[in-house]
C-alpha cells in the first residue's frame, strides 16, 4: 500500500453546494483518505491509497458532478503550482 496524493483543476465551482457535491462525491470513492478543495484557485487535493483506487477514480467521480477536472500528480511539471 502506497499512500498518493493527486492535484487536480477543477473549473466554475462557485456555491456551497457545488463544493459539497465533489467533496461527497471524492468522500464516497474507497481508499480516498482526505480531499480538499479551494475553489478561489480553481484546484482540489486528494490523498489516496493506490491499492484500492486511482486518479482515474478520482476524475470519474468529480465528472459525475459535472465538473471538468484534469488531475496530475501534485509534483508533476504540470502542476501549475509548481
Amino acid at each position: 500500500m502506497a499512500i498518493q496524493q493527486v492535484q487536480f483543476s477543477i473549473k466554475n465551482i462557485d456555491d456551497a453546494e457545488g463544493i459539497e457535491g465533489v467533496i461527497t462525491a471524492l468522500q464516497n470513492i474507497d481508499g480516498v483518505l482526505a480531499a480538499e478543495l479551494s475553489p478561489e484557485s480553481d484546484t482540489g487535493v486528494v490523498k489516496f491509497e493506490d491499492t484500492k483506487t486511482s486518479i482515474h477514480a478520482i476524475k470519474a467521480a468529480v465528472s459525475m458532478v459535472d465538473y471538468v477536472t484534469q488531475p496530475f500528480p501534485a509534483d508533476a511539471p504540470a502542476n501549475p503550482k509548481n
